[in-house]
């Protein structure tokens, strides 16, 4: 276990993140102002600094600045007035890049010497629960494998199948497209992100890998008028926790 000390943060800092998440909302119109390179960079920088399961960060995002790409993006998603964006990014899960991540894992780990647990990990234990298989055989027979050994103790079941990896990296992925969002609003920049698209036609505008999985395009830009269309709405919070 690690023994670096959990910083505590002062209050102010628990109330400014609240009202930065507050001031976040889907923005439908945007002016033409760009956003620049370094913003851009730093935003991402911000994304990946979220937790993905086994450290093994599953996700891609491909940055869309030209105006003759977004020009054929609009159509895309389905000519939504977000799309007029003067940037968007395409977030994509990666449940195909688990391989490399565990070889990356230990060449990029960040002390002299990788630990031997850490290297027993990713070398042994993460590809057996990754590897799901040709035609996901391997996740068939593991699933067997695990449901006898869970009779009598606590096992970890997933995933076990290419279904339940698309799952996996799709979780992790969302969390880091959430930081980006408050990233750029951080930044005094506006998104929306944009899960309605023709996920066929994306592919043919970008170079998007067969295995990766588009969960959403994220329009990022200046707030233009009558940007926001509704007023927030969030269902009572008793509906939707339980206290044990």
């Amino acid at each position: 276990m690690s023994s670096r000390p959990v910083p505590v943060l002062p209050m102010s800092c628990a109330a400014e993140f609240r009202a930065l998440v507050e001031s976040r909302r889907a923005i439908r119109r945007f002016t033409a102002e760009l956003v620049p390179d370094g913003v851009i960079l730093d935003c991402l920088q911000t994304a990946v600094l979220a937790p993905s399961s086994c450290n093994l960060q599953p996700w891609s995002f491909q940055v869309v600045r030209d105006p003759a790409l977004l020009q054929e993006l609009h159509p895309v998603c389905l000519r939504q007035g977000a799309a007029k964006a003067p940037l968007l990014i395409a977030v994509l899960a990666r449940p195909d890049t688990w391989r490399q991540a565990c070889a990356d894992v230990i060449e990029h780990w960040p002390e002299p010497l990788v630990p031997e647990r850490i290297r027993h990990f990713y070398e042994t234990i993460a590809p057996f629960q990754y590897n799901q298989g040709t035609f996901g055989l391997r996740g068939f027979f593991k699933r067997l494998l695990l449901r006898m050994t869970g009779l009598k103790h606590p096992v970890m079941r997933s995933p076990n199948s290419h279904e339940e990896m698309r799952l996996w990296a799709v979780k992790s992925t969302a969390l880091a497209a959430q930081n980006l969002m408050l990233a750029f609003q951080s930044h005094g920049y506006s998104t929306c992100p944009m899960e309605g698209f023709d996920d066929m036609r994306l592919r043919e505008v970008l170079p998007i890998p067969p295995h990766a999985i588009p969960i959403l395009l994220l329009a990022v830009g200046k707030e233009g008028e009558h940007a926001v269309y509704n007023p927030r709405l969030r269902f009572p919070l008793e509906g939707h926790v339980t206290w044990h």
